[in-house]
Order: C-alpha cells, then sequence, then structure tokens
C-alpha cells in the first residue's frame, strides 16, 4: 500500500481499479522492483508481446484488401521485430540485471535502440527509429492497461490516472464509468479540474510521480476531499474508505433536503446562488441542486473534442434547450473563451512562447470575427426564449469592451435587416480577470450592465502563477492580500455605479471563502452545481453582521496563510463536515 498526497480539487471518495490513459506521452521512469517479482515481471512482458503481436495481427488482417505494399510492409517490419527472440532477451536481461519493472525495461531497452538508429547516416535506417517508438507505445499500451481510445468505450468502473489531463478529455469521460481522476500535474483551478467538479467526480491533482507507482488495474482510493491517493489499498483501509464514503453520500443526502430552501442568512439578507455549467443538459442539475439560474455558461466546450467549429445553428439549438430549463430565471452566457489550454481544432494556434498571455478569450474573438459573430447571432436569437444576458470573457481594458460591444450592435443590425427576432435589451457583461479589469473598473462600469468576478484568473494574473502548474501551486491562493483587495475594489466600484456584481470563480465552491465574500459585499454567487447545497447552508448558518466583522479582520491581515487558516476555523465551526 502507497498514499500519496496531492491536492483535492473535486470532493468525494472513488475506490476502483486504475486507468492508465496517457502513458504514450511521457518517457517512463526508473522504479525497482524486488529480486522475487522479476520472473512476474518477465511473464509481463511475455504476455505483452504476444498481445502485441495478436493485436497487430488483426490491424493487418483488416488491411488485407488494401493494394499498396507500404502498408504492408510496415506491417511485416513491426510484427518481425516483436517476433525477434533477441529483443525479447535483451528486455528480459535487464530486468533480471538491474531489476527493475517491465515497463521501464522496454522503454530504456527500445529508445536506446532507437537512438542507435537515428545516428546512422543512411537516411532508410535512421527513419526505423519511428518503427521502433511505435513498437515501444504499442508494448506500453498493452503493460500499463487498456488503451486510450477505451476512455470512450467503458463497461465498468474505473479510476483514471493520468500525467496530466486537457479539459477536452475530462469532458469527454462518461462519469458512469470514471468514477475519479488523479493526475500528477494540475491546480486546483485548471480548466480539468473546473469540468471534474461540474461533473461530479472525485479528483486529485498535483500528485507529481502518482504515474511511476500505478499500473493498469491496480486498485486505487481516490480522496478528493483529503487530497489523498492511496495505491493497492489493504482490506482494512477499504473498509475504512467504504465507510467514509457512506458518510459523505449521507451528507449530501442532509444538505439535499435544503434544496427548495432559500439562501437567506440568520438576520434575513437573501443571497443568490446560480450555477456554471459547460454543457446544456447540466442546466437540470442546478436546478436539482436548488440554484436559481445560470450565472455562467462556459461555451467554449461547443468547439472542443470536433473537427469543425459549431455552426449557428447547433449554437441556438444548445442555448435554447439551457434557457428552457430556466425560461422565467437568469441565463448568462460566456462568449467563446479560447486559448491557453482550450483551443479549436480548425484554428489551432500557432505555438506561442506563453498561451496565457497571448491570444486568447476575448482577443481571439476580435481576430476571428466570422467566428464571434456566428456565435453572437446564436446568443441574440435565443435571447427571445427567455431572461438572456450576455458576458464577454477577459476584458483588460476599455477599448476591447468597446470593440466587442460594437461588433454585438453589427450583428444586432444585421439581425434586424433579416427580420429576425431576438431582445434589443439584452444586459451586457463583462468578467473582470485581470488586475488591470479591476484597477479601471470604475471606468469599465459605465458601459456594462454588470461585472462578474473570474477569481481564477485574477488570481493567476495578480500572483503571476500558472495556475496548472503544480510546481507553483502552492502558491497559487485566492486568499492571498492582494487578490482579496482587487476584489474589494471592485465589489465597491460596481456599488458606486449601482450595477450588477457577483463571483464566478472557483473561490465561490470554497466553503471558506463564502463569509468573506458576504462581508465584501456579494450578493450573487455563481458556482459549481454540487456545491450549491453545501454553500447554502454555510448561508443559513450565519449573519450579515458575522460576515461583516470577519471580513474587515481579514482584510487587516497582510500573510495569506493567517487569511487562510483564520477563514477555514471560522467555516469549520459551522461546517465541520465540510473539511
Amino acid at each position: 500500500m502507497e498514499i500519496k498526497k496531492g491536492i483535492a480539487v473535486s470532493p468525494g471518495i472513488a475506490i476502483a481499479k486504475s486507468l492508465i490513459i496517457d502513458s504514450e506521452d511521457y518517457r517512463i521512469p526508473r522504479r525497482s522492483i524486488k529480486p522475487g517479482q522479476r520472473m512476474v515481471e518477465i511473464q509481463r512482458i511475455r504476455n505483452a508481446f504476444k498481445a502485441a503481436v495478436d493485436e497487430l495481427s488483426q490491424l493487418k488482417a483488416g488491411q488485407e484488401a488494401i493494394e499498396q505494399r507500404k502498408i504492408r510492409d510496415i506491417f511485416a517490419v513491426h510484427l518481425r521485430l516483436l517476433h525477434d527472440r533477441s529483443l525479447r532477451k535483451r528486455i528480459t536481461d535487464l530486468v533480471h540485471s538491474e531489476s527493475v519493472t517491465a515497463e521501464y525495461a522496454v522503454s530504456a531497452t527500445l529508445r536506446e535502440i532507437a537512438s542507435h538508429f537515428t545516428k546512422v547516416k543512411d537516411a532508410y535506417i535512421s527513419e526505423r527509429a519511428a518503427d521502433i517508438y511505435d513498437i515501444e507505445r504499442r508494448l506500453l499500451r498493452q503493460l500499463l492497461g487498456r488503451k486510450r481510445e477505451d476512455v470512450e468505450h467503458l463497461t465498468e468502473e474505473v479510476a483514471i490516472v493520468a500525467r496530466e489531463l486537457s479539459p477536452t478529455q475530462t469532458a469527454g469521460f462518461d462519469k458512469t464509468f470514471v468514477k475519479g481522476i488523479a493526475s500528477d500535474a494540475g491546480g486546483r483551478t485548471s480548466h480539468a479540474a473546473i469540468v471534474a467538479r461540474s461533473l461530479g467526480i472525485p479528483a486529485v491533482v498535483a500528485l507529481e510521480d502518482l504515474t511511476e507507482s500505478v499500473r493498469g488495474g491496480d486498485t486505487v482510493i481516490i480522496d478528493g476531499n483529503r487530497g489523498i491517493v492511496v495505491v493497492n489499498p489493504d482490506s482494512e483501509t477499504v473498509r475504512q474508505y467504504e465507510e467514509y464514503s457512506l458518510e459523505f453520500a449521507e451528507l449530501g443526502h442532509r444538505l439535499d433536503a435544503i434544496r427548495e430552501k432559500p439562501a437567506v442568512t440568520r438576520d434575513g439578507t437573501r443571497i443568490t446562488l446560480l450555477g456554471n455549467i459547460e454543457f446544456p443538459d447540466e442546466a437540470e442539475s442546478v436546478l436539482e441542486k436548488g440554484g436559481e439560474g445560470i450565472g455562467l455558461y462556459r461555451t467554449e466546450f461547443l468547439y472542443l473534442n470536433r473537427a469543425s467549429e459549431p455552426t449557428e445553428q447547433e449554437h441556438y439549438e444548445a442555448y435554447a434547450e439551457t434557457i428552457s430549463v430556466f425560461k422565467h430565471r437568469g441565463v448568462i452566457i460566456r462568449t467563446v473563451d479560447l486559448g491557453a489550454d482550450k483551443y479549436t481544432q480548425s484554428k489551432r494556434f500557432a505555438p506561442e512562447p506563453n498561451p496565457f498571455l497571448g491570444l486568447r478569450s476575448i482577443r481571439f474573438c476580435l481576430q476571428n470575427l466570422t467566428m464571434f459573430k456566428t456565435q453572437l447571432r446564436a446568443i441574440l436569437r435565443a435571447s427571445v426564449l427567455g431572461e438572456v444576458k450576455i458576458m464577454f470573457p477577459l476584458i483588460t481594458n476599455l477599448q476591447e469592451l468597446m470593440q466587442a460591444k460594437m461588433i454585438f450592435r453589427d450583428v444586432m443590425e444585421d439581425l434586424d435587416e433579416e427580420s429576425v427576432k431576438h431582445n434589443r435589451d439584452i444586459k451586457i457583461g463583462i468578467m473582470i480577470e485581470t488586475p488591470s479589469a479591476a484597477l479601471t473598473a470604475s471606468t469599465l462600469a459605465r458601459d456594462a450592465d454588470f461585472f462578474s468576478i473570474g477569481t481564477n484568473d485574477l488570481t493567476q494574473y495578480t500572483l503571476a502563477v500558472d495556475r496548472g502548474n503544480e510546481l507553483v501551486s502552492t502558491i497559487y491562493s485566492s486568499s492571498d492580500p492582494a487578490v482579496l483587495r482587487l476584489i474589494r475594489t471592485v465589489i465597491q466600484d460596481a456599488h458606486k455605479a449601482q450595477i450588477d456584481l457577483h463571483v464566478c470563480g472557483e473561490m465561490a465552491s470554497e466553503p471558506e471563502h463564502i463569509m468573506l465574500l458576504l462581508g465584501m459585499g456579494v450578493r450573487t454567487i455563481s458556482l459549481t452545481p454540487p456545491m450549491i447545497p453545501e454553500i447554502k447552508q454555510i448561508i443559513r448558518s450565519v449573519t450579515l453582521e458575522d460576515c461583516n466583522n470577519l471580513a474587515r479582520k481579514i482584510l487587516g491581515m497582510n500573510s495569506e496563510r493567517q487569511i487562510s487558516n483564520y477563514l477555514r476555523d471560522a467555516t469549520r465551526r459551522i461546517l465541520p463536515e465540510a473539511f
């Protein structure tokens, strides 16, 4: 049994067999074994070679009708290498002599052979290195578990283990079978973590070297509450976690009982709780958890996991489906936020030295007007179906806002000329996600109907910390005094301008920050649906006076650690189960 500590990013407990999905993308690290395990590893190598031969033979049989000799020759070369006894002996000898895992022996041996090929001046020979790498990947897939494609066709419950996950990979998981997620890399507010929370899948990230300890098929426990992953737990540990999982589920049932009750503080202050969603079918889950509308509809997921951009009609149908759930309640649709770690296949970005500071969000839209106008047309068409608002992401200055609004007005004029119905009085808001926007909020408020504070990016840009980088994940904190002072500035400027304001970043989903946000003047919170009952319970357990007093103390502190500890202690007294 081995215990790994990381960052908890999505609550819940998962106990399942591991499925490693990205072993092809990085070098297998050296891992030693006990001498008594050598014969087991050698047998695994034999089995992997046999399975790889069977797999390749089936592929070859499926290509028999193809006339091109070159394709048949590739299969023949790979099969010859897999049948080569000297190659297999070289790999098994490494296990014998150095007591290493089958995976490492395969990877080290084949990469050494490939490196020799690349040094040969003869082009034909040097190009054979690609064949060696292909065989390495094929063998590693057999050793480390199911193929990556199998994630889309699961028939049993698994826990995903990976070096790193993209938001598109995570969004494609079927939560019926994917019971937990654990990755070496990532941070609390990486987009993959956000998607995991939205899907309600327990997840732990920033585990650094978990993939060195887990093989495909190992039993793992993913504790998304404490940030712990247990590899090959003993029976007593499994029993304890099964009990803990039941207790956690019971807490969820108790919180669900307050679904229909309002989010009102003990001294009568009404707080509005909205939901953040990625997909139309998540709208129902917001209602089920007691949410009053959609505060953030992230539309970029319409673009991902597909070869071409969505059409105007596809946009419209997705928005209409969501609005139908909240016909008489608000739905805030954020225009596409592509870039950084999210991109569309037909407009794949050229490599950028620092993509988070590059062509992303509203900048990308302003340079791709056809795509931008297609989305704006669909939103406007859908605006007659309910109470719809539109929101522009990552506005950093007044010029960007004015440009976006000008294009929006152009689209409205086009629809007028075509006699297409739309709401001419639709509200336009912006996300405050950068220090520049926060510091000029009073100016931006003159041309915006509402603000939404995106604490994820605001924290990242304020602290100069990549929120998905596990190497600096301990520095990333929305409790940092600099971040809190910027948030307070935005709240005050919104109140002075008498425009609506809400917080939609992950800070709004964290129980320890709720009293602070209320004390700073926030009255509308948009959060991930599974967290709505827990946050509502905290709101119903406090007075606004308590929150105001807490905020005054916090804003006088100068240490992130001091602030975090104080907030956790205060919240633990109200809802100890949250910790």
